[in-house]
């Protein structure tokens, strides 16, 4: 025997009884004589962005976690240092903070943040440069340029990390 339902009959009368009146008069009187209009609305059609922009989008983040952006937002450093010459007197500006490894000027995280990303984009070249269906000069010319850009990148980073702290290393 298939199950049956059982519905709660409720009494219309009861209902409006116990609802307050201005209430009701609220409910009812406008939709007496004013109607809805029938809207034809579409469901706005979202495509996939292509592999390119969601790449770009990714670097883009990337470029800006790794050069400290939360850091400056939070800090809010200056954007470049200055130092005074102790023999002449005269201010000369200075990118990276010296001798802190837990601080930054904005333009020392913005330059640190564009080697990683020429490192990372490097790597992307030299992936490239193993494709099967490319022309050996293209691949050669993706794999010079991918080589090239990892060794600048290591290279600056190197260069970076010994000028903010000159024992690094030694």
């Amino acid at each position: 025997m298939a199950p049956r339902s059982e519905t709660l009959a409720v009494d219309s009368s009861t209902v409006a009884t116990s609802m307050d009146p201005i209430f009701h008069i609220l409910k009812v009187l406008p939709f007496s004589f004013l109607q809805p209009p029938r809207l034809r609305l579409k469901l706005p059609s979202l495509s996939l962005p292509s592999p390119m922009t969601v790449y770009a989008l990714l670097l883009l983040t990337y470029f800006m976690v790794v050069s400290g952006i939360v850091y400056d937002v939070i800090v809010e450093p200056p954007g470049i240092g200055s130092s005074q010459d102790r023999h002449t007197g005269a201010v000369r500006p200075v990118v990276f903070l010296p001798g802190r490894v837990n601080g930054q000027y904005i333009i020392e995280g913005l330059s640190s943040g564009f080697m990683f990303v020429l490192g990372g984009i490097g790597i992307v070249l030299m992936d490239l440069a193993l494709d099967r269906n490319r022309a050996k000069s293209v691949k050669v010319s993706f794999a010079s340029a991918g080589v090239a850009s990892v060794v600048i990148a290591y290279v600056m980073s190197m260069l970076f990390i010994r000028i903010k702290i000159p024992a690094y290393l030694h």
